[in-house]
C-alpha cells in the first residue's frame, strides 16, 4: 500500500525522468515499473503480494468470526458478499479511470473477487489438497494457453493473441489497450490466495515457531526456483500480464520468503518497534488502495500541484525539480492524512 500510494502521486514515473534517465538511477526506479512483458521486477511483485497477504488473513478472520458466535454459514454469505463488493469496487474503478461507465475486468480488486472465493472454499481441507488444487489450477492454465485453437488467439505468449486476449473479448468485447492484461489472470492468481490461506494456517498452528519459518521458507523456495528454472530454460516465459505458471510460482515464492523473514524479524526477534506505520496501513489497505486511486489521484494531486508548482516556478526552479517536490509532498500529505484517520478511529471497512 506504501508504494501503491506512491505510484499514485506520480513519483516512479519522475524518477525515471531527465535528470535521472539514462543513468543507474533510472536502471533501479525501473523496478518501479511493471516489466513490458518477459522478465519480472520488483514492481511486479506487488499484486501477488497482496492477494496472497489477503489469503493470510482469511484463517484468522474466520476463527476470530467464530470466536464472536457466528455460523460457518454466516462467514460463507460474508465472503461471497465481500466478493460482489470487490468485483463492484473494481469495475467501478475503470469507471472513474475512463470517466465513463465502462465494463473492464483488469483492476486487482476484480481479480480479488474471484481469488478468494476459491480459495476460501479450499479452507475446509488439508494444506497438501489446498496446493494441489493450486498446481492444477496452474497446469489448467497452461493447457488452456497451449492447446487454445483459434486462429489469431492460438500464440500463448504472444501480447493480444492468446487465450487470455480471447477471453477478454468474450467477458467484455475487448482487450486491453496494448498492455497486455487478461481478466483470466484469476484462475492462476488463485493459487497466490490459496498459498495465503496454507500459509496462515500453519502461523496459527500450534507448531513451533521455527518449524512455521522452515515450512515457509522450504515450500516458498521451491516454488520461487521452479518458476526461475521454467522460464530460464524456456518452457514458460516469466510474463505478469497473463500471469503464466513460472511467474505465479516466482512471485508465490517470494511472497512465502518475506513472509517467513516478516515473522522471524517481528514476532520470534521481537523486532517491532518501527512496524506502527505498516500498522495504520493495515488497518484497511483496501479503502486507502481505493481513496488514493479515486479521490487522490483525480482530484487531490491536482489540488496541491496548484501551489508546489505556481510557488517553485515562480522561483525558476527545474522542471524535474518542481515535479519530484509535488509529488513527495502529495505522499507526505496522503500519509498524514491516514495516521490522522487511524488517530480518530474513522475507517471504513471494506
Amino acid at each position: 500500500m506504501f508504494l501503491l500510494v506512491a505510484e499514485g502521486t506520480e513519483l516512479w514515473s519522475v524518477l525515471v525522468q531527465e535528470p535521472v534517465a539514462g543513468t543507474f538511477l533510472e536502471s533501479f526506479f525501473r523496478q518501479f515499473h511493471h516489466h513490458p512483458w518477459n522478465g519480472l521486477r520488483f514492481w511486479d511483485l506487488v499484486q501477488p503480494f497482496f492477494m496472497f497477504i489477503v489469503g493470510v488473513a482469511m484463517p484468522f478472520s474466520y476463527a476470530k468470526r467464530l470466536e464472536r458466535g457466528s455460523s460457518k454459514k454466516q462467514f460463507t454469505r460474508h465472503i461471497v458478499l465481500r466478493s460482489l463488493i470487490l468485483l463492484a469496487l473494481g469495475v467501478g474503478l475503470h469507471c472513474v479511470y475512463r470517466h465513463k461507465l465502462v465494463w473492464e475486468l483488469w483492476n486487482v480488486l476484480s481479480q480479488l473477487s474471484v481469488t478468494i472465493l476459491i480459495a476460501y472454499f479450499l479452507m475446509r481441507y488439508k494444506w497438501t489438497t489446498q496446493i494441489a488444487v493450486s498446481i492444477g489450477l496452474l497446469v489448467l492454465t497452461e493447457i488452456l494457453y497451449r492447446t487454445f485453437p483459434l486462429e489469431g488467439y492460438n500464440q500463448p505468449f504472444v501480447k493480444d493473441h492468446n487465450f487470455g486476449s480471447w477471453m477478454d473479448m468474450v467477458l467484455m468485447g475487448k482487450i486491453n489497450d496494448g498492455g497486455g492484461w487478461v481478466a483470466i489472470n484469476c484462475i492462476p492468481t488463485a493459487a497466490h490466495t490459496i498459498w495465503g490461506v496454507v500459509a496462515g494456517q500453519v502461523l496459527r498452528s500450534k507448531k513451533r515457531a521455527g518449524e512455521k519459518v522452515k515450512f515457509l521458507v522450504v515450500i516458498g523456495g521451491l516454488f520461487l526456483i521452479t518458476g526461475y528454472l521454467l522460464d530460464w530454460a524456456s518452457v514458460t516465459p516469466i510474463i505478469k500480464r497473463i500471469s503464466t505458471s513460472s511467474f505465479v510460482l516466482a512471485s508465490g515464492g517470494w511472497a512465502l520468503i518475506v513472509l517467513a523473514f516478516s515473522y522471524w524479524l517481528i514476532d520470534i526477534k521481537n523486532q517491532n518497534k518501527w512496524i506502527f506505520p505498516f500498522v495504520v496501513v493495515g488497518m484497511n489497505p483496501i479503502f486507502i488502495y481505493l481513496f488514493f486511486n479515486t479521490v487522490g489521484y483525480q482530484w487531490f494531486n491536482g489540488f496541491v500541484a496548484i501551489f508546489t508548482r505556481g510557488f517553485l516556478q515562480y522561483f525558476n526552479t527545474p522542471g524535474f525539480v518542481v515535479e519530484l517536490f509535488t509529488s513527495i509532498s502529495i505522499l507526505v500529505l496522503e500519509w498524514w492524512m491516514c495516521y490522522y484517520l487511524y488517530r480518530k478511529k474513522i475507517f471504513f471497512r471494506i
